[in-house]
């Protein structure tokens, strides 16, 4: 096995007709890998980068694109709670069973059931838009496009969460799935996610063809790169 390029081999998830209960199963068991393994931890780090760049005072609109069952936005929504800071949460995912498992988990944030790129923004364009291990499902090619949607739909700026291609990352995640999961997506997808996600000069090659030059790419635990762009006013 070769972790020199990124696969595009289809997860499992990426098919259509999963069982709503293998679904619910997968869902609960992404949102516990994000909080034990960072992932969470990744996404507030990149709702912190804005907040340094708006107002106090100013509320403020976040979306996210590929929402799965909305754990990245709730997370969130605990976040700028204790901060005491107010703010309109938007999940956005293709999938109606995902759109229904967030829903009846977080009646509280506002969820749309759409293709990201033919989205309707209720209110106008959000502040923030960010994705989390969603860019992986894509091609460079495709990714150019969605990170010039991104750019054009938000007002402030977006960030991407997403994974680090590398060994230990792959066998740690086989490992842990296969020891402590009880998904046969998680067992199938996670080790395939990592085979399908970036090294930093694949994200250098993705922003060049987009035309963006000005982005932060840090590395974070475990395995994650948190990408942030803010928007030239």
């Amino acid at each position: 096995m070769s972790l020199k390029t990124r696969s595009y081999e289809k997860e499992l998830l990426d098919g259509d007709n999963i069982p709503f209960g293998d679904l619910l199963i997968n869902l609960s068991e992404l949102n516990t890998i994000g909080e034990l393994l960072g992932g969470h931890s990744v996404t507030r780090r990149g709702v912190n980068f804005f907040l340094r760049k708006i107002p106090a005072a100013q509320s403020l609109t976040i979306a996210e694109i590929g929402c799965g069952g909305g754990d990245n936005l709730f997370a969130i929504q605990k976040y700028l709670g204790k901060k005491r800071k107010v703010a309109l949460l938007t999940g956005i995912d293709i999938k109606p069973d995902c759109i229904k498992y967030a829903q009846s988990a977080t009646p509280e944030i506002q969820w749309i059931c759409s293709d990201y790129r033919t989205v309707k923004w209720p209110g106008g364009k959000p502040d923030i838009i960010f994705s989390s291990l969603f860019c992986h499902h894509f091609t460079n090619e495709e990714l150019i496009s969605q990170i010039n949607w991104l750019r054009e739909n938000s007002k402030v700026g977006f960030f991407i969460n997403d994974l680090h291609r590398h060994p230990l990352a792959y066998h740690s995640i086989s490992v842990l799935t296969k020891l402590f999961s009880k998904s046969y997506l998680v067992k199938n997808d996670a080790p395939l996610s990592v085979k399908r996600s970036f090294k930093k000069n694949d994200w250098a090659a993705i922003f060049s063809g987009a035309g963006i030059g000005s982005y932060s790419i840090k590395w974070q635990w475990a395995f994650r790169f948190l990408i942030c762009v803010h928007n030239e006013q």
